[in-house]
């Protein structure tokens, strides 16, 4: 396409919430707090795994490395999205667009794959008690977390690699509250039918085979605690509760997104703030309020540092 009567696209609008001024006050005030919280929950529970000795377990480790995902994945876009609604012009340079896809792939992709691997620690813990020590060791552990985030890597240079040379010289809003690669590649001067599907398939296959992996995962699990007793089948049922509310909502708006029609991204506002913003809110809370030995270790350590004061 011949791109010398077009202007050359340097920076993207996001339309953000199309509401009245009053309300995107509101949201201001509400997704500050909820990052705020986000952000202090998840250095807690970092700082707690580190510092505690009664938490150096494979299923703390791989928790710890859930929380700094999750601190990631929402500072990536959540400041920049509330930044935007004090804003009439809610504007991102080409490369800032860039950027912002290529970290939100690559820790989105690294968090699919690390909760496999803590879904599988669920698994030997419950299914092969007497060998849980020598499976899920060091090594294992640190080659979980070694390759989650190669899978994240791969899986956000397959797309970018084909998206950042794209010509941008027409459109140039996004209807999103952040750079979404769909809608950014549809903006292209360019026919990009083949990298849609591309899309669909990279994001949509990672987000289905990790939660379909989950799924097997607990299921056996609940059908080998269930085999063994039935008074153990509730107290696992409670356990996996948190594990499997996480995964839900990680996995349901990324399963919905890429296996629905490449039109319909535009609407999906309210799933783009599911999970950037709320999803990584959970795992503190979760993991915090539900887990009694997380709390114990939580009050030991505040106990210590006043002491030491």
């Amino acid at each position: 396409m011949d791109l010398k009567n077009g202007s050359v696209v340097t920076e993207f609008i996001l339309q953000g919430f199309s509401v009245a001024w009053k309300l995107q006050i509101v949201f201001f005030v509400t997704f500050s707090l909820i990052y705020g919280a986000t952000v202090l929950g998840n250095v807690l529970i970092m700082v707690t795994v580190t510092c505690s000795s009664t938490l150096h377990s494979p299923m703390y480790f791989l928790l710890g490395n859930l929380s700094f995902l999750d601190m990631c994945l929402s500072t990536v876009t959540t400041p920049k999205m509330i930044r935007d609604l004090l804003t009439e012009r809610k504007t991102i340079s080409i490369w800032g667009c860039m950027a912002q896809m290529f970290f939100m792939h690559l820790f989105g992709g690294a968090e699919a794959a690390l909760l496999v691997a803590m879904a599988f620690d669920r698994y030997v813990a419950v299914c092969k008690p007497l060998h849980y020590r020598k499976i899920m060791n060091h090594r294992l552990l640190n080659w979980s977390v070694i390759l989650s985030w190669t899978i994240g890597f791969t899986h956000t240079m397959s797309q970018m690699v084909l998206t950042v040379n794209l010509p941008f010289c027409g459109p140039h809003i996004i209807n999103n509250i952040f750079c979404d690669l769909p809608l950014v590649i549809k903006l292209a001067c360019v026919e990009t039918y083949t990298l849609e599907l591309f899309v669909i398939a990279d994001s949509g296959l990672l987000s289905l085979i990790c939660f379909l992996l989950l799924l097997v995962s607990y299921t056996v699990i609940l059908a080998t605690v269930q085999r063994r007793s039935s008074g153990g089948l509730s107290k696992a049922l409670s356990t996996l509760s948190a594990h499997i509310t996480v995964v839900s909502l990680f996995f349901g708006p990324c399963i919905f997104i890429y296996a629905w029609p490449f039109k319909s991204f535009a609407s999906n506002k309210v799933l783009a703030v599911f999970y950037t913003v709320i999803t990584p809110l959970l795992n503190p809370i979760i993991y915090t309020l539900r887990n009694q030995k997380m709390q114990v270790a939580m009050r030991k350590l505040q106990f210590q540092n006043v002491s030491s004061t």
